[in-house]
């Protein structure tokens, strides 16, 4: 007889298997109220940091009341019956928005993030304490002019009023973090500041990575690879017909044929990282000719690196004679840039060379070698306190030219000194108390004389229908060399003589043509006689803004947006028919090269989405001077950053330089070709194809 077995489970089998469905849901809704938990923590924490916007706040230290009104976007708009409060006032509101940013800012400038963040940051503290940022700032501060002083001491009233008042309703980076702001001082305000400094003006280590590069090459290769010109630059003020411009010559005619839509493996380098999206600022004016109110129009965008806060904090000062909007620097006082009635003002960065790079000689004793003998240098003793961690104290050695920075130089054995404009305490000057009162381009350039840096180069525009532009900031007169390269540091062959005077540093005002624009470029002619910087971003942003503003069009403000939002890249556009002639003139070329050579043959130059084009020009020109740099200097072509690379780049494929070319390639089309090649085998595969 056959038998059968029950699926049926006996109550003892299914006891242990209820058991354990009951303590699965049981954690499933333990994880659920944990999560819910946190979720409440947070909100509540976050939500009761929040800025209090409507009713009266008291206030310790206001000498009268104080009106704040935040419009639609959330702008303070600031009115108070003295200065003294209005900077108090400032510094409150600030605080509300940007606490811990501003907590931040200070601490990345001092070297104090190891403390809140543990040994992750130590690398980070150890290099600002190197660069000595904290101990300059603190020199600085006993430079300050007194009125502008005790603005700075207002303001940092005002923010200690708010962190007293809200030990307990502090951001939710101190709650997490589990510390206490300690309260805020003028040092700290300085320290805001020096971020800005070493933010746009650090190159030293594109120096060390340049001297290395161009002791493998010939003086003649390294001029190419490192200009500091450009046939596209347009120095402000100098009017388009007196400059000596070389165009480049044109790719020979092609056919245009419509563009292409992309494929999947194309598509696909969309995705792909982007060394070339550096951040860039840009700033124009015009006069009322170009315009249709016939009104001058100023546009700026400083295009600083992406972050959430943003860098930059906008506000409204008011009181009596002093009224003036725009753009703050959470951390510091005033306006940086905005207008108040009856001027505006606009940024981007000069990009000067203010740091310079010493090789000292030391003795056995430790002393320094200098023109007078050896002599022994300054100590500073640092302390680094590590969250959960011991301190870590190390000494940081001077010179007469600055802090020895070899120990956060990677690879070196030198002893290097940092000479940098940051380390003399008449720097940190701050006009912007002057500039936001200025009433007039005398004013306003009298105010910028007193400024130290980071340099700029400032538009400017006034009610009266008057334009101009003004390079600003202390940069370093030398005597003799560039300060592209480190120098000895026993003698005074390369010493710094003083600052380039104010006078002398390039400006316009009312030019014939009505049209001055920066981008980061190139602002001085070949003849001008003084070294402002050497290492200049591209010229390709300021070629495009005059390029558009020098037509007929008569502008609106509507028109300046379109403008700084502007997609088309003529130096890609450039680099497109390059390419595709490559392909064009190769003796049967696979489907695989023709493919690119078609979708790039009918593009219109503009940095699109829904076109693979782009993609393909970019990242085949940069396979191209990996290719080209490989063949000179090997594995170091990794090391290689330049401002005006892609200015190099285009200069040698323009003219097809033979000296370049690398012996594997028989001429340039077989170069080119073989750079799109390398693009395309970077790209993943179209599994359709």
């Amino acid at each position: 007889m056959a038998t059968a077995t029950s699926a049926l489970e006996t109550p003892s089998q299914s006891q242990p298997r209820r058991k354990w469905l009951v303590a699965l849901l049981g954690l499933l809704a333990l994880l659920i109220l944990v999560l819910l938990f946190a979720v409440g923590w947070v909100y509540v924490h976050a939500r009761r940091a929040l800025p209090q916007v409507d009713g009266a706040i008291a206030v310790a230290g206001l000498s009268a009341p104080v009106q704040i009104v935040r419009d639609a976007q959330g702008v303070p708009h600031i009115t108070t019956a003295n200065l003294d409060d209005l900077f108090c006032a400032q510094g409150y509101v600030t605080a509300q928005d940007r606490l811990w940013q501003m907590e931040f800012s200070r601490r990345y400038a001092a070297g104090e993030l190891a403390e809140i963040f543990g040994p992750k940051l130590l690398e980070h503290d150890i290099q600002q304490r190197y660069l000595q940022i904290r101990n300059a700032v603190e020199r600085g501060v006993a430079t300050l002019d007194p009125r502008d002083r005790k603005f700075f001491e207002d303001y940092a009233r005002g923010i200690n009023a708010f962190i007293e008042s809200h030990r307990n309703k502090l951001p939710l980076e101190f709650v997490i973090l589990q510390y206490q702001p300690k309260p805020w001082r003028v040092t700290d305000s300085l320290l805001v500041g020096a971020n800005m400094s070493q933010m746009l003006n650090t190159q030293y280590d594109v120096e060390l990575s340049r001297e290395r590069i161009v002791k493998q090459l010939a003086p003649e290769l390294a001029a190419d690879l490192y200009p500091n010109h450009s046939w596209r630059d347009h120095p402000p003020g100098a009017e388009s017909d007196s400059l000596d411009k070389q165009l480049p010559a044109k790719a020979p005619n092609r056919q245009r044929h419509k563009r292409q839509t992309l494929n999947g493996a194309i598509s696909d380098l969309l995705a792909s990282d982007c060394d070339g999206c550096a951040p860039g600022s840009n700033d124009w004016v015009l006069s009322g000719e170009h315009t249709a109110s016939g009104k001058p129009l100023l546009s700026n965008d400083m295009h600083l690196a992406h972050q959430i806060p943003n860098t930059w904090y906008e506000a409204h000062l008011h009181s009596g004679d002093y009224n003036v909007a725009g753009l703050t620097l959470p951390g510091l006082p005033f306006i940086m840039v905005g207008h108040n009635q009856r001027i505006a003002w606009g940024f981007t960065n000069l990009g000067p060379d203010v740091q310079d790079l010493f090789i000292e000689n030391f003795n056995r004793d430790q002393q320094v070698e200098t023109p007078q003998g050896f002599v022994a240098p300054e100590r500073h003793f640092e302390t680094i306190h590590i969250k959960n961690g011991r301190d870590l104290q190390f000494d940081v050695l001077v010179t007469r030219h600055g802090p020895i920075i070899t120990p956060i130089l990677s690879g070196e054995t030198r002893q290097i000194a940092l000479q940098w404009t940051l380390y003399d305490p008449t720097i940190l000057a701050d006009p912007f108390f002057d500039v936001d009162a200025a009433n007039n381009w005398q004013e306003f350039r009298a105010a910028f004389s007193k400024f130290g840096g980071p340099s700029q180069n400032v538009v400017y525009a006034d009610i009266d229908g008057h334009i101009a532009y003004q390079a600003t900031g202390k940069i370093p007169m030398r005597v003799s060399g560039d300060g592209l390269l480190p120098v000895s540091g026993a003698d005074d062959t390369h010493k710094w003589t003083g600052y380039v005077p104010f006078e002398k540093l390039p400006s316009a005002f009312d030019p014939p043509s009505g049209i001055l624009a920066t981008a980061n470029a190139r602002i001085t002619t070949e003849d001008y006689p003084y070294i402002l910087a050497n290492n200049w971003f591209g010229p390709y942003r300021t070629e495009r803004i005059y390029r558009v503003l020098e037509g007929d069009e008569k502008f609106k403000p509507v028109d300046m947006l379109a403008l700084q939002t502007d997609i088309y890249s003529d130096v890609d556009h450039f680099f497109a028919d390059h390419f595709v002639y490559s392909i064009d003139h190769m003796k049967n070329p696979s489907k695989r090269l023709q493919q690119p050579a078609e979708i790039m043959r009918g593009w219109d130059g503009r940095m699109v989405t829904d076109s693979a084009a782009p993609s393909i020009a970019y990242f085949s020109k940069r396979s191209l001077l990996r290719l080209i740099l490989e063949s000179k200097i090997g594995a170091d072509y990794s090391l290689y950053s330049w401002g005006l690379s892609t200015a190099a780049l285009e200069a040698i494929v323009d003219r097809r330089l033979k000296r370049w070319l690398p012996t594997d390639f028989a001429n340039y089309d077989e170069l080119l070709i073989a750079a799109i090649d390398g693009t395309l085998q970077a790209a993943p595969r179209d599994p359709r194809t």
